[in-house]
């Protein structure tokens, strides 16, 4: 899963924002980094750990805004559905496992078709400030997102509700998943892409005016 985050991390890099030399070197900082973690001997957990804050960290200095946004979106979908199954003791095993792959791609495609319409309208300059833009990208794609997620969920309760006891864990982790990951898209990865990218538009202009 981790491996999943960081790649999808590094093509919103180079796919939105056209910065893949920037890409290229959070890649690069991050496997020095898991090199230097490894070398000390720490356990696979505190690998992940460490990883997942290098990757967040590399994305704050380098200003990847839209990658940062995603990935702690993702981050956040992933922890709040490992804490729903810790909170109920189901255990987990490869069904669920293949159900956290699942949901992130799914809340990934859900916040490409967001940030999508934000670079669009951009690019084209059709809204006003950084703000009006994502709340309108967000309101032209939100019929799109309820209709989609809310006929997912439909075909996911049925498999919940009569699928056996084999899929039960599946289902449940994808209806959890789902859930979270179509609100993520909204309440969590566009204000971090609203906040950190006023902070880097403001950044850039200080050259200018000065």
């Amino acid at each position: 899963m981790y491996y999943a985050i960081l790649l999808i991390a590094i093509y919103i890099s180079g796919r939105f924002e056209q910065r893949w030399t920037a890409a290229g070197i959070m890649a690069a900082g991050l496997f020095v980094g898991i090199s230097a973690l490894q070398f000390l001997g720490l356990s696979t957990s505190w690998l992940i750990v460490g990883a997942m804050v290098i990757t967040l960290g590399l994305c704050l200095y380098l200003n990847l805004t839209y990658a940062l946004g995603a990935v702690l979106a993702l981050i956040h979908d992933v922890i709040i559905t490992v804490g729903a199954f810790s909170l109920m003791n189901k255990e987990f095993d490869l069904t669920v496992i293949a159900a956290l792959l699942t949901i992130i791609g799914y809340s990934l495609n859900d916040t490409i078709i967001v940030f999508d319409r934000i670079r669009e309208t951009l690019r084209y300059g059709k809204g006003g400030t950084f703000a009006e833009v994502i709340n309108t990208s967000i309101n032209q794609t939100l019929s799109r997102t309820i209709l989609t997620s809310g006929l997912t969920l439909i075909v996911v309760v049925c498999l919940y509700l009569l699928g056996g006891a084999v899929i039960h864990d599946f289902a449940l982790a994808l209806l959890i998943g789902i859930f979270v990951g179509t609100y993520s898209s909204i309440f969590v990865a566009s204000p971090i892409l609203l906040h950190f990218g006023k902070r880097r538009m403001a950044q850039d202009s200080a050259p200018a005016k000065a």
